[in-house]
C-alpha cells in the first residue's frame, strides 16, 4: 500500500524498555517488548479466554442492555448470556461490574484483557511525564491510567479535563473515571491532546497501570459522556497519524513464541511494518461485515486439518485479538478438531492434552483467510512445554492451545485467533483501509514448544 510521500515515520514500541536501549534507524524507533505472565491468572487461562469471548459475542448492544438493567449491581456477562444463550456467557457474569453516577458499570466497550498473559508498554503522560506500564489490547480502543491506586493520573501543565466521565467494561474487570486530554510520549515522540482516562475506580487489573487500546475507533462510542453518547474518541494510532508522526493509520504486532514466563519477544509498530520481522509480503483481507465480529478486528476464515483437508470450521466470522491467550473456535469445530487429533480433555487445566504417540502423528492446522492459507504446524498447536507449570499442568504432559469458545458456529463470532496464533504470524491492523493483514515470520515453522 502507498505511504504518504511527505512522511514515513515508523514508531516501534516494545514492552519492558529496560531490556535494551532505544534504537533510532531510518526514521524508526525500536524498543524491546516483553511478555508478562501472571502466574495466578494463567492458571485460569481457559476461563479467562471464555469470559472474554462471551462479552465479545454479546457485542455493544448486549452491554447497553446490561447497563440498562443492572444499575447499581449488575453484570455485563449476564447480558451476554441472554444475547447468546450460552453457559460461557453465564460464566462471565462473575467478572461483570455495573454502576450508577460515575461508578463502575457495564459499558459499550466489550473488550477484556486476559490477565494471565499480556504485553505491557511504557508510556509517558503529561509534562513532565509520569511513566505508566499499560497493557496493549487490540480488542479495546480507550487509553487510560490509574489502575494501580499507588500510581494515579498526575495532572501537569498539559493536562486538560474534558469535564466528562469515562466508563469501560472488560471481561476481567472495569474502570471508571474522568476523561482528560494530555501529552502522551511513546518512544521519545509526543502526541498532543491525546484523550486519556484517569481512573478513580478500577477492578480486575493486577500489576499494571491501565490499557493502551489499539482496536477500531468505533469501540469508544458510548464510553465517554454516557452510554448514549455517539462521540468517538481518537485512539493513539489515530492521533499519531493525524499529527503527522506516522505515515499510515495502521499498527502491526509481532510476537515470537515464548520459551519463558517473561520473554522479551515482541514489537508493536505504528505507521508501517517492520520488514525485518517478516518472511515474504503481508497479505491483507477486508474486515468482516458479520456482526458482532465486525465491531472488532473481525475477519472471515475457514479451518481445515491435515493433508486430507478435513473440514474443522466452515467459512465464518471471528476476530484477531491480542487479549486472548488461546485459539478459540466454535464448539462444533472444536469437537471436530478433538476427534481428528485424538486429544482428550485434561481435568486440571481444562485444556486438551495429547499423548506423545498422537503428537508424533499430529498434522498441521490450516487457517484459510482471504485466499491465503496460514499453517499451524504440530509444534505450533501445543502449549510451550517449558511453561506447563504456570498453567498448573504436569511437566511431562503435552497441552493443546486450541479450545472451545463455548457456542456452536453461527453466532457471528465463531473463533478468536489469540496469542497462540499471533506468535506464528505478524499481524497488521489497518484502520485507513478497513483490513487486517498477516505475514509469515522466522518463527512460523519453528519448533520452540
Amino acid at each position: 500500500m502507498a505511504l504518504r510521500s511527505f512522511l514515513l515515520l515508523t514508531l516501534v514500541l516494545a514492552l519492558a524498555v529496560a531490556a535494551s536501549p532505544i534504537r533510532v534507524r531510518n526514521n524508526r524507533i525500536t524498543l524491546p517488548m516483553a511478555r508478562r505472565t501472571n502466574h495466578l491468572g494463567i492458571r485460569k487461562v481457559l476461563q479467562n479466554d471464555r469470559n472474554r469471548a462471551a462479552l465479545l459475542q454479546g457485542g455493544r448492544q448486549a452491554l447497553r442492555e446490561a447497563k440498562k438493567h443492572h444499575k447499581g449491581k449488575g453484570n455485563a456477562g449476564g447480558a451476554a448470556a441472554n444475547a447468546n444463550a450460552t453457559a460461557t456467557a453465564g460464566a462471565a457474569a462473575a467478572n461483570g461490574t455495573a454502576a450508577a453516577n460515575g461508578t463502575l458499570a457495564s459499558d459499550d466497550n466489550v473488550a477484556a484483557t486476559n490477565q494471565g498473559e499480556d504485553y505491557v508498554i511504557s508510556v509517558g503522560v503529561g509534562n513532565p511525564p509520569t511513566t505508566y506500564n499499560l497493557l496493549v489490547d487490540t480488542g479495546s480502543s480507550n487509553t487510560w491510567v490509574g489502575a494501580d491506586t499507588n500510581k494515579p493520573f498526575v495532572q501537569t501543565s498539559t493536562s486538560k479535563s474534558t469535564g466528562q466521565q469515562v466508563e469501560v467494561s472488560y471481561g476481567s474487570g472495569a474502570f471508571a473515571g474522568e476523561e482528560f486530554e494530555d501529552d502522551v510520549q511513546l518512544g521519545g515522540l509526543t502526541i498532543s491532546g491525546q484523550s486519556i482516562g484517569a481512573a478513580t475506580e478500577a477492578q480486575g487489573f493486577t500489576g499494571v497501570d491501565g490499557i493502551v487500546g489499539i482496536g477500531p475507533t468505533d469501540l469508544t462510542v458510548g464510553t465517554v459522556g454516557g452510554q448514549n453518547s455517539q462521540t468517538q474518541v481518537p485512539t493513539v494510532t489515530d492521533n499519531l497519524f493525524s499529527q503527522g508522526i506516522i505515515g499510515e493509520n495502521l499498527v502491526s504486532v509481532f510476537f515470537a513464541p515464548a520459551t519463558s514466563a517473561n520473554d522479551t519477544n515482541g514489537e508493536l509498530t505504528f505507521g508501517s511494518v517492520d520488514d525485518s520481522k517478516t518472511v515474504g509480503n503481508v497479505a491483507f483481507t477486508p474486515l468482516t461485515t458479520t456482526a458482532p465480529a465486525s465491531q472488532f478486528w473481525g475477519i472471515d476464515q475457514s479451518i481445515t486439518y491435515g493433508s486430507s483437508n478435513t473440514t474443522i470450521l466452515d467459512t465464518t466470522a471471528g476476530i484477531v485479538d491480542t487479549g486472548t491467550t488461546l485459539i478459540l473456535m466454535a464448539t462444533d469445530a472444536f469437537q471436530a478438531y478433538q476427534q481428528a487429533t485424538g486429544a482428550t480433555q485434561d481435568q486440571t487445566t481444562g485444556l486438551l492434552t495429547i499423548s506423545n504417540a498422537d503428537f508424533n502423528n499430529l498434522q498441521s492446522l490450516f487457517f484459510n483467510i482471504g485466499g491465503q492459507s496460514y499453517e499451524l504446524t504440530a509444534n505450533a498447536q501445543i502449549w510451550p512445554r517449558a511453561l506447563n507449570s504456570v498453567i498448573g499442568g504436569n511437566n511431562d504432559q503435552i497441552y493443546m492451545v486450541v479450545s472451545d469458545i463455548g457456542t456452536n458456529s453461527g453466532q457471528g463470532l465463531d473463533f478468536i485467533n489469540g496469542f497462540s496464533f499471533l506468535e506464528r504470524y505478524l499481524s497488521v491492523y489497518d484502520t485507513a483501509n478497513n483490513q487486517v493483514g498477516f505475514a509469515a515470520t522466522q518463527f512460523t515453522n519453528a519448533t520452540t514448544n
